[in-house]
């Protein structure tokens, strides 16, 4: 199947409670943003995905959902839970590969990396205390809460980025 013919699942998306415990607030609002994003790609070909429709910036809904594999990665696993894992698409010659090496990116496998990311993160943070300490590799001293708070407004931010790339691709808006 190439980009061309292959289009981003439809998926569900429930809304975080109003009244909860903190670390079922958390993981709801993380779910929600974590579904906002696949729902801003949902309908659309590999092609589409990779559009950069903002111009001139070279930001493509696929180079967002490669961004937030890696940053399931980078911040759930490599550091709260101190898995020793590779870069999925950064390097050090390319340090933004996540958005920028679209060229021969296979849309379909991508989606599939982030959701088995996300999966992932959510198992390496199962019993993990909210107050788990862990060292950032530039030596600050971070809770998972921290990493949980951080990751909701990376999503919130980059949510607002692809509300305006889906807009330009099809008109399509509030979805």
């Amino acid at each position: 199947m190439t980009a061309t013919t292959w289009t981003a699942p439809a998926v569900k998306r429930s809304k975080a409670p109003h009244v909860a415990g903190e670390r079922e607030m958390l993981e709801s609002w993380l779910a929600f943003h974590r579904a906002t994003l696949l729902t801003k790609c949902a309908g659309l070909t590999g092609d589409q995905l990779q559009a950069a429709t903002v111009e001139p910036s070279r930001l493509t809904l696929l180079g967002l959902v490669r961004h937030m594999a890696e940053m399931e990665r980078w911040w759930f696993r490599r550091n709260a839970a101190g898995e020793p894992l590779a870069d999925l698409y950064c390097s050090e010659d390319c340090p933004d590969g996540d958005f920028d090496d679209l060229a021969d990116a296979d849309p379909a496998t991508d989606f599939e990396t982030y959701a088995q990311e996300c999966t992932a993160a959510d198992a390496a943070m199962a019993g993990r205390s909210l107050d788990y300490t862990f060292t950032h590799p530039k030596g600050a001293t971070i809770t998972v809460r921290w990493v949980y708070v951080h990751m909701i407004e990376e999503y919130a931010r980059h949510n607002g980025h692809a509300d305006l790339l889906r807009e330009r691709i099809d008109a399509s808006t509030g979805v």
